[in-house]
């Protein structure tokens, strides 16, 4: 049709001409948008995959947790009770900590019976605990920010220590966190008590971080009645006051019921970490410095500390809490994996908080809250250069040393189903095929095997006095040496 006759038609034919570009098919270009988190989460999962199985490949686990995870999966996928040797000779890992989650990965294990199944499983989970992140940020702040803070998501040093300390259930809290926080921020209150409510069932301190979510759905809910006027909602402060009771008392019934019920000792053995040293002197505290710098890393690199005008970083209170009131020094600092489940956290209480600085009056604020999200992932950029994937762009990582394939092939020497007494390095290669306990805790059994890394130089004379020492009456000898391990056989 003639542009102009269309312009110029009788009135119907001017409405057909004005509503067809309207009705029209989109292009890909709106599209794109959309598809970001899904591409982002894609990327961080192959980087993630790739990091913890060449770490697998080239043994270099650095605790037995992979071990102590994998029996209790092991347990799971035969439809069995998931006993831990490595916590102790038949040790329920449900009596340790509460995390009946991981029987989740049963199936999978049951497939393809490896360690390296738990890695793939757990990179998948941070990889999509990525899409709520940058989802939400994307719609908010728009594409180009989106994918900014989303990618220093996917980057921050708190997700990088996580993924690179082999494999802990807390990778099950990451997606939960991040799906329920995003529909706080959207104000979808039951996705948000429908996704925290599971956490309870990852670990045992999860469920303060639960009742933390309905503490704060109950914060905004406030909020938005004195903001607008509004009448109560009174079926969402019902969802919200329910899941903080839930939170809490699900906490209540683990520790003081569930845990002990499945502990030999009948107790939850963590107390002691909040309770002094046991010979009468002082308990360790959490130094000043220790504190304020866990606080900074936590904040400053990862959201400017723009975070804290946003009510959703109360949801990061119940692990900082526990982790400094804790005597035990490993909990203050920035290691391993213990600050994963703040990182979507303080990422989406900065989009929360960016929302409202756009919107102040103060231009001062407005610039600065326009160049954060690109600040933060220049600062993701720039300390990933001293953290775990960085080791990806180094060559080494992909080749498997030598002495690796012959601790592999003296390693594989010891029959399946034997009693194996380990330190940290061959557990990995056996946890899946044998009864493995940790070197020094077998209890009054004696194995059948002893597998340890070995000091340049040691004589094994000194390897078998050690292991005839810790089994009085037992008698060993050098099945083999190679790789850096060596492998005593009972005889």
């Amino acid at each position: 049709m003639d542009p102009a006759a269309a312009a110029t038609g009788p009135a119907p034919a001017r409405r057909a001409a004005e509503e067809a570009p309207a009705t029209r098919p989109r292009t890909t270009g709106p599209r794109a948008p959309r598809l970001d988190p899904y591409w982002l989460a894609g990327a961080l999962f192959v980087l993630f995959t790739a990091l913890s199985v060449c770490r697998h490949r080239r043994m270099l686990t650095m605790s037995w947790d992979l071990g102590i995870f994998e029996q209790a999966i092991r347990g799971y996928a035969h439809l069995q009770a998931p006993i831990a040797d490595l916590k102790g000779p038949g040790t329920n890992i449900l009596g340790d900590h509460f995390s009946p989650v991981t029987a989740l990965v049963a199936p999978f294990y049951r497939l393809f019976p490896s360690p390296v199944t738990l890695l793939v499983v757990q990179a998948a989970l941070f990889a999509l605990s990525a899409i709520p992140v940058t989802r939400l940020a994307a719609g908010l702040l728009g594409r180009k920010r989106g994918l900014a803070i989303g990618i220093a998501y996917g980057l921050s040093w708190g997700v990088q220590r996580a993924v690179d300390f082999d494999f802990h259930e807390i990778a099950f809290a990451m997606p939960l966190l991040a799906f329920s926080l995003e529909a706080v921020v959207r104000k979808r209150w039951r996705a948000a008590v429908w996704w925290a409510a599971p956490l309870v069932l990852v670990k045992e301190d999860l469920g303060i971080t639960a009742a933390a979510i309905g503490a704060l759905i109950l914060i905004r809910l406030r909020g938005d009645r004195k903001r607008t006027g509004t009448a109560r909602d009174t079926r969402a402060t019902a969802l919200a006051a329910g899941l903080l009771a839930f939170g809490l008392a699900a906490t209540a019934l683990t520790l003081g019921v569930i845990i002990p019920a499945f502990n030999s000792g009948g107790a939850y053995d963590y107390w002691n970490k909040l309770k002094g040293d046991g010979d009468g002197g002082p308990a360790p505290v959490i130094p000043l410095d220790s504190a304020v710098r866990t606080l900074l890393w936590t904040l400053l690199p990862t959201t400017g500390l723009l975070a804290l005008r946003s009510p959703v970083l109360i949801v990061a209170l119940p692990t900082l809490g526990w982790r400094f009131v804790s005597h035990d020094d490993h909990y203050w600092n920035t290691d391993w994996h213990y600050s994963a489940v703040l990182m979507p956290v303080v990422f989406i209480a900065l989009t929360d908080a960016l929302t409202g600085a756009h919107r102040d009056r103060r231009p001062w604020l407005r610039s600065y809250a326009h160049h954060l999200p690109g600040a933060v992932l220049a600062a993701a950029l720039a300390l990933t250069a001293s953290l775990p994937l960085y080791s990806l762009t180094q060559g080494e990582t992909y080749r498997v040393p030598e002495s690796v394939h012959a601790a592999e092939r003296l390693l594989a020497r010891i029959p399946d189903d034997a009693t194996v007494e380990s330190d940290v390095g061959p557990i990995s290669r056996l946890a899946g095929r044998c009864r493995v306990f940790w070197i020094g805790d077998t209890r009054g059994i004696t194995p059948d095997y002893v597998a340890q890394h070995v000091l340049d130089g040691r004589p094994p004379a000194d390897l078998v006095a050690d292991a005839e020492k810790l089994h009085p009456g037992a008698r060993y000898a050098l099945l083999g040496s190679d790789g850096g391990y060596a492998v005593l056989q009972r005889v």
